[in-house]
Parts: structure tokens; sequence; C-alpha cells
């Protein structure tokens, strides 16, 4: 088991930066990839960023050059950068975690962010 843990979320106003993190603790192998996706309630969740322990990034093509990923192995964590945001990225967002042997996944609790315009 992974549990996952998030933080960063909040309101902010369009223009403006927001950084989550996402802890991943417990059973971690390490080839593995962590991520984001966000989700509106109602809609599909869709994907924002993923990153894999050897530092290969997938961005949502809508998203790139607005938000960076990042992570450090060594505290298990996944960064979501997301600069110049907008009322658009108002979200509730998950961190995913991705065992590449076993294909489980495991998700955060989200965390909402929310942008005003």
């Amino acid at each position: 088991q992974v549990q996952l843990v998030e933080s960063g979320g909040g309101l902010v106003q369009a223009g403006e930066s927001l950084r989550l993190s996402c802890a991943a603790s417990g059973r971690i192998f390490s080839d593995n990839a962590m991520g984001w996706y966000r989700q509106v309630p109602g809609k599909q969740r869709e994907l924002v960023a993923t990153i894999t322990s050897g530092g290969n990034t997938n961005y949502a093509d809508s998203l790139k050059g607005r938000f960076t990923i990042s992570r450090d192995n060594a505290k298990n964590t996944v960064y979501l950068q997301m600069n110049s945001l907008k009322p658009e990225d108002t979200d509730v967002y998950y961190c995913i975690f991705y065992e590449i042997a076993t294909r489980l996944r495991y998700w955060g609790q989200g965390t909402q962010v929310t942008v005003s315009s």
C-alpha cells in the first residue's frame, strides 16, 4: 500500500502561482511514476502531468509552458508548479502514484485549487 498526502492548494487570483506537493509513503517501489490529474465535479478526471522516477515527464498539451512537474526521489515527493493561473484551472487536483511493475495506481484525497478572475 502507498499513502499520498497532498498540500498546497488554495485560492489565488488570475495570473498568480501555486505549488502543489504530494508525499508518498508506505511500500515504495523504486520504478514508479507520480503525477497530477484534475477533475471538476461531473466531468472525467484529466491528466495534468506525470513524471517517472527516472525523470521522464508528460504534460497535458494545453498546460505546457505554464505548469512544471518535478520530484525529489529521496523524499518520494512530487511537485507541481503552476504559473499564470487562469480561472479555468479551478479544479480539484489529485496526486497519483503508479507502480510500473504491478500497474497499481494510488490516488491522493485531492486538493482544491480555485482561481478567481
